[in-house]
């Protein structure tokens, strides 16, 4: 059955892929993206390959934009797909802090500000589904990318709650947890450490940090991001699945050889 899906932060990779692909399938597909340049461009692109898209622009830091977007969309909408996310990296002992607020402003309290009309109204509608994107990264740590990390992990926290609170009243609330794909999200992340570190004042050598950086932004870890699109697609349609899709599946061993190492880590 066609359903109404509205999916934050999808003028480019994941998101968009997931728009273009739930369109293909029949889906009305609210693609919203943060300016209104980005709209346009998605909408052109849509159009080019015979999709129906409907692109709106919305700054999910942006109490007017989620206004906006919920008065014109909130009583149609069957799925939400919280999906715009920024990144930062660096040294936690060094970062500014600022830097991580900023990242939390959009990943956590801005994510929970777009999300709580909609989920106010699947509970008084007794239906509808809340899905939050998050990353591996919820689970695991990786060095000098504690801001994004750490917004994630507080990010699964707030699903798993919303889940628990919800479900009596009838609202699905999911997680996807894509690995590393190559997006360009990743090398964007890293590139801007570039901002603010320097060598000559730090106290974390540039080798160790470089060592990192070529593995999560470079071409090695990074996968092609089709097959992940597909099961986004194939997720946020579903009437029923997992709350948790970690993917690729490969990765859910990763996530839990890592969690079982931390209960027997000694400093």
């Amino acid at each position: 059955m066609s359903k109404t899906i509205l999916i934050t932060g999808a003028g480019s990779g994941l998101g968009k892929g997931a728009a273009f692909e739930l369109a293909k399938q029949g889906h009305r597909v609210i693609a919203t993206t943060h300016g209104a340049k980005g709209a346009e461009t998605l909408k052109a692109e849509a159009a080019e390959l015979g999709l129906a898209l409907e692109t709106v622009k919305l700054d999910i830091t942006s109490a007017e934009d989620r206004q906006a977007a919920f008065d014109r969309f909130g009583a149609e909408v069957d799925v939400v797909v919280a999906n715009a996310a920024i990144g930062d990296t660096g040294p936690i002992a060094e970062i500014d802090v600022d830097r991580i607020r900023t990242v939390f402003e959009t990943n956590v309290f801005s994510t929970v500000e777009f999300v709580q009309p909609y989920a106010q109204a699947f509970a008084r509608r007794g239906r509808g589904k809340v899905v939050f994107v998050s990353s591996i990264a919820g689970f695991l740590t990786f060095p000098y990318l504690a801001p994004y990390t750490a917004s994630k992990h507080a990010l699964e926290a707030i699903a798993e709650l919303m889940r628990e609170e919800l479900e009596p009243m009838g609202v699905q609330v999911a997680t996807l947890n894509p690995g590393a794909y190559r997006t360009g999200f990743n090398d964007r992340m890293y590139d801007k450490m570039d901002e603010w570190y320097d060598p000559e004042k730090s106290i974390t050598p540039p080798e160790a940090i470089r060592e990192v950086r070529d593995l999560f932004a470079g071409d090695g870890l990074q996968m092609d991001p089709q097959p992940m699109i597909d099961k986004m697609a194939e997720v946020i349609a579903a009437d029923h699945h997992k709350f948790r899709t970690v993917f690729p599946e490969e990765a859910i061993k990763d996530v839990l050889d890592y969690q079982q190492k931390h209960w027997t880590l000694e400093i």
